[in-house]
Parts: C-alpha cells; structure tokens; sequence
C-alpha cells in the first residue's frame, strides 16, 4: 500500500492507509493505547483498540522516537473529542496493525527538556528533532530558498565558489591554513569575494550561496568559525547605493516569505517578523557616532568603526524611531576596509561601504568595488599584499570590468536575530568554534 503523509490525511477520511513516522509519545489508557506518530508533513493521534490485539500488542512495547509503519482507518473525531489547536485534531487514526522499522534506545531526556545550549549541542543529532529545533532549521531553509528567488528574479545566476583558496581575501582576517599543495600553502575560504567578483565579469550579476572559515580565536555568543554566508555581486553600478537597493529588496522578499511559510514555526518561537519599509533607512558612520554622542553621552566620534554597544543602541533606535528592523550605516574609513574597497572620492579617506545592522547586530558588509586593474594593484600593495599572489583574480581586471559592488550575508545571524535567539551557535546545525567540533573539546 503507498505510504500517506500525514499532513494529506484530511484526503483519505473513513479508507484505509499506510502511514509511516516516529513514535513521538505513547500513552496508555487500560485497554486502549494511544500514539502521537509524526512525520515531516505533521503529527497526527492514532489509536489501538481491543479488537485489533496484534496491534495492541505492538503498541504496547513502543517508546517515544521507535520508526514504524501503520495500516490504520482514517476516522473523524466525535465531536466532543475534537482539539480545534491541532492541525490534525478533527481526526485519529483507528490502528489495524503496527510494523516497527527500527527500535529506539531509552531517551537521555525529554525532547522539550530545558537544557543548557552545551548539553544540546552534545546531544544534537536528537536534540535537533525537537520541535523548537524544527522551527529554527525550517525557518533557515526558507530564508535561503526566498533569497535564490529574489536574485533570480533580479536577473543573478548563481554559481559555487570554491572553498580551498590561495590567498586570503579579506587582507589579514585569520585563517585556517592547508598543508597540502606542493611548495605553498592553501587556505581554507574566509569569503567568495575574489570569485564572484570574477564571475561579474562573465554574468554581470552572481550570488553563491556556502560554508565560509573564519581562524579567529573567539568564544562569544556572536562567533563561530564556520558560517554560511549569502553572498551577491552586481555589476554596472554607480555607488554602494544601487547595491543596497537590490539588497533592500532582496530582505524585504526574505521577510515576506518567511511570514507565509512558517507562521507555525514564529508563533511556536514567539517571534515577530521585522518592520522592512520599502527604504531601509541609512545614516553615515559619523552622523551615527554624533547621533549616538547627543542622545546618550558616549563619544566615539573618532573610532573606525561601531562598538557592539553602539550597533544595540542604533537599531533600537532605528526601531523607535523611523520604523525599521534594518539600518545602514555607510562611509567607514577606507583604511579599515579591505583592498578591493573603492574609495569614496567626495569623502577622501572614506569608503564607498556599508554596514547593515539588524536588531542589534551587523549581519552584512558590502561595498562598491575598485574595478581599475591599476588601482586595484596600488591598494594590494598599499595593504601589504603581493599582486603576484593574486594574478589568477587579476585577470579578470586586466582584460576589463565594469563599475561592481555586492555584499556578504550571514546567514546564522539573520536566523538567529529573526527568531530572537540568545546564541547565534542555536542557529547553526552542527556549530564549529574554538572549543566545539560536534562535542564540547574542553569540560
């Protein structure tokens, strides 16, 4: 008999099915023996009565998370029975016989059990079958499909950048080093910037979405060494602006999407989607460190860049005040900014940049490029690099390329400040930092 997916049951009222899931909980009433069974469409109760004993039987012995494959009648529930918050609470499926397809040791803990994040993420491969944990991970998956959809529907291709490398693209970011390659060291990727800036060159406009390695000895709850970057790059632009257009639409697309896929998933979360007004709003690094200077007394108007405390109070304010979850802040100094960063020539010593920050935290960089073969060669060596290193990048400047820009998005970031994580470790599935590989290294 075809396997039926339990959220398509509600098509199958008063025949028999086949039905396939996990044991999620067991409960035993005298003779009667109910089942919450899941699958990846829903969870659905089953029930094994008296005169069916073979499958009483079978119930008798499951556990919570045993595999099996039931033949049931898809009945509709008495009135009086029917639970209108479950999305399958108007049916049950009546038990004719249970297969088990794979036993289930005793559980460590409850799967709803509070446990601190180190002792989740020891025991992930359960812990990820948590309903929370289904949340978070679906909502992930859709944010990554709605941002392919909005760039295609931009005119991007997207394409796979590779992940050994043989230069660092940041300038000086740490980096995980690779004893492999004959007579040279390789990296492993800290970004895919000199890749999709090639890739403009035949496209035009790219995203590549993937695994980035940032070497960067860090233990906070905003770190890891692993993360999943979105990245984009378009070209034929005339300033940051243009990019940050693109992008605006891109989050707005991200946000929307998200809302029509996963209302279960946020309302389980209790989290709200973010206010996106059709413009993001944007202010200068300076202006922000002035704004900041005025309101609470803090003066940071000379630093290169935002402290975690000013990036908090921005978005809160941005938040109160004009309406929006995102906010730009641009014209960071150029000197801090990597060697492909075009400066800005109406604000010397300043970049064509910026930075966004969302609910509390910068989640993406981007910037108008420099796209002069000679300029780009001046400023590597102006940040202590070798154009010889890069001459495979090089190329694709020496024969031509037009004005570009892009940005770099975190994707663990933006799951875990769209869902009000505490962690962004919670938003990775199987998180690297210092002390982790799978398991805590140290105790």
């Amino acid at each position: 008999m075809e396997r039926i997916l339990i959220g398509d049951l509600h098509d199958h009222i008063d025949k028999e099915v086949s039905v396939a899931g996990y044991v999620d909980v067991r409960r035993d009433h005298g003779k009667l023996v109910f089942l919450d069974i899941r699958d990846r469409s829903g969870t659905v109760q089953a029930v094994a009565l008296p005169n069916h004993a073979e499958a009483v039987e079978v119930a008798q012995a499951l556990r919570p998370e045993y595999v099996v494959r039931v033949t049931a009648n898809v009945n509709k529930r008495p009135e009086k029975m029917v639970n209108a918050d479950q999305a399958n609470g108007d049916i049950e499926l009546e038990l004719l016989s249970v297969t088990v397809l794979a036993e289930a040791a005793e559980l460590p803990f409850e799967k709803e059990a509070d446990l601190n994040l180190d002792t989740a993420l020891d025991n992930r491969p359960f812990t990820l079958r948590s309903p929370r944990n289904q949340a978070i991970f679906k909502v992930q998956s859709e944010i990554v499909r709605a941002y392919r959809e909005a760039l295609l529907a931009e005119g991007f291709t997207e394409f796979q950048a590779p992940k050994i490398v043989g230069g660092d693209a940041e300038g000086g970011a740490e980096v995980f080093r690779l004893e492999y390659f004959k007579d040279r060291w390789a990296y492993l990727a800290t970004s895919p910037q000199l890749y999709k800036q090639i890739m403009v060159g035949v496209y035009e406009r790219v995203f590549t979405t993937g695994n980035v390695f940032r070497a960067e000895k860090h233990s906070t709850s905003r770190h890891l060494n692993e993360i999943s970057m979105l990245d984009a790059e378009m070209g034929f632009v005339d300033s940051q602006y243009d990019v940050m257009d693109v992008f605006t639409k891109v989050l707005r697309h991200i946000v929307q999407h998200v809302g029509e896929t996963c209302a279960d998933e946020l309302k389980l979360m209790g989290a709200t989607l973010p206010n996106t007004p059709i413009e993001f709003p944007h202010v200068t690094l300076r202006d922000a460190q002035k704004l900041i200077l005025e309101k609470t007394g803090r003066d940071n108007t000379e630093e290169p860049d935002l402290t975690p405390e000013d990036e908090r109070w921005l978005c809160e304010y941005a938040a109160e005040e004009l309406g929006s979850d995102f906010l730009y802040v641009t014209g960071f100094p150029v000197s801090k900014r990597p060697f492909y960063t075009m400066e800005d020539p109406d604000n010397p010593g300043y970049a064509k940049c910026f930075d966004l920050l969302f609910r509390g935290v910068e989640i993406s960089s981007g910037n108008q490029r420099v796209h002069d073969y000679a300029t780009l060669t001046e400023k590597m060596k102006d940040k202590g690099l070798e154009p010889e290193n890069f001459s495979f990048y090089l190329q694709a400047f020496k024969y031509g390329m037009p004005p570009h820009g892009g940005w770099g998005l975190g994707l663990e970031r933006l799951t875990e400040k769209m869902l009000g994580l505490d962690n962004v470790k919670e938003a990775s599935l199987f998180p690297r930092e210092i002390n982790r590989i799978d398991t805590l290294l140290t105790q």
